[in-house]
């Protein structure tokens, strides 16, 4: 039923990513509506017009951006009218616009910008109220083409202000849809969806997206009836992956790993010390982004060197001589001492091997111990992570914090 069309060179190199169309995507599916199609192209005008026609013959509607400036290789109007097979005409209206957009921000119109004013006779227009670029509307057959500049904020600010309600009016109502996001660690894609894809069913509809380090469960309900039906049956669904996922699942919507603990550790009103190696203080970072830490966080120490690590935080110099940086007695010893030196209730160490040098046979980039101590003794766990330097310092620190997540869960 609808397609969007991004236009531009830039995108076909590669030298900008395309946020205009996830932008339409992610407006139009708040609204019930699904984009069934979308094409890129670049700045040339048969090929425009190509992609136009070839969305009309099978969509409603089509949404394209891009090319709509006052340089030469700015063309989608031009291909529009083309592919429908108009006139281009001078728009006063909109020539208007653009000498007064000119006058109001103190800028010299060049000759070039009244370019812009020469569209489809018969389109409809839309108006830009940021910018220069006037959007349009064309009509032919049964599909409707609406034309927006390429400037995101124009873009944004024309599509919620005029297309969006033409939309509305111009479309069929939609189903319900309502949409529960679930985040999963710890468990592969393949694992998730052995568990819970004959979940999938009339009305509900069940997507998997890596985030990394996360996998998101996305489940999809539709229906007639919101209150009568569509509620119900995703909450049904949702309490059936919860029991079938366990604590593997996480955090649901806009909470985050960071927003669980943080919340875990205010209702269980415990605290916390760190001792950060390999990650050089990621974990403290991630923990102190949220407003109201210092409730539960006493301190961070990140002990890079091995002498930081005798200083700071205890570990007996033989240790390291003998088993090293990178290994269980040390991670232990590290949890410990960050512990006993702030007096908290838990202490959580972490030192390994993120590459892209260090590694050895015994101890490959990627090794990481990751420790917890509490009054009860000390829990250690050795990893070996994949990925670049980023990704393992990254995976070490969300596993640690989920570590936090479950010893507090326990409580």
């Amino acid at each position: 039923m609808i397609a969007t069309l991004s236009i531009g060179d830039e995108l076909m190199l590669g030298e900008i990513v395309d946020t205009n169309a996830p932008f339409i995507a992610t407006q139009l599916y708040a609204e019930g509506y699904r984009v069934s199609r979308h094409l890129a192209v670049g700045d040339d005008e048969a090929a425009i017009a190509a992609a136009i026609r070839d969305l009309a013959a099978s969509h409603r509607v089509i949404v394209a951006t891009g090319g709509l400036g006052p340089t030469e290789d700015d063309v989608t109007a031009r291909a529009a009218a083309q592919a429908f097979g108009h006139e281009m005409v001078l728009r006063e209206e909109v020539l208007t616009h653009i000498r007064a957009f000119a006058a109001r921000v103190g800028r010299t119109l060049h000759p070039r910008n009244e370019q812009q004013a020469w569209l489809p006779a018969t389109a409809e227009l839309v108006p830009n109220p940021v910018g220069t670029a006037y959007g349009f509307r064309l009509d032919h057959g049964g599909c409707s083409l609406f034309v927006l500049p390429g400037v995101p904020e124009e873009m944004a600010a024309m599509f919620t202000a005029t297309l969006l309600p033409t939309l509305r009016r111009l479309l069929p109502s939609p189903p319900v849809l309502l949409t529960r996001v679930l985040k999963v660690i710890g468990l592969p894609e393949a694992e998730i969806s052995a568990r819970v894809f004959d979940l999938a069913g009339p009305g509900i509809e069940v997507a998997y997206c890596v985030a990394f380090p996360e996998v998101q469960l996305k489940l999809r309900a539709t229906g007639s009836d919101r209150a009568g039906g569509v509620e119900a049956l995703l909450d049904d669904t949702v309490a059936r992956v919860r029991e079938r996922l366990g604590h593997a699942l996480f955090a649901e919507g806009e909470e985050t790993m960071d927003t669980v603990v943080a919340r875990l550790f205010r209702e269980r009103e415990m605290t916390l010390a760190l001792a950060e190696s390999c990650t050089g203080g990621l974990i403290a970072k991630r923990i102190t982004d949220l407003p109201g830490s210092s409730a539960y966080f006493v301190q961070g120490i990140v002990a890079y060197a091995n002498e930081a690590k005798e200083r700071l935080l205890g570990v007996p110099a033989e240790l390291l001589v003998n088993v090293g940086a990178v290994s269980r007695e040390v991670a232990e010893a590290m949890a410990k001492g960050a512990r006993e030196c702030a007096g908290s209730d838990l202490g959580l160490a972490v030192t390994g091997v993120a590459g892209p040098d260090g590694g050895s046979a015994e101890k490959p980039v990627g090794t990481v111990y990751i420790a917890l101590a509490d009054a009860d003794g000390c829990r250690v766990e050795r990893f070996r992570f994949g990925g670049n330097r980023d990704k393992v310092r990254i995976r070490t620190a969300v596993t640690a914090l989920d570590w936090l997540r479950h010893r507090l869960l326990a409580r």
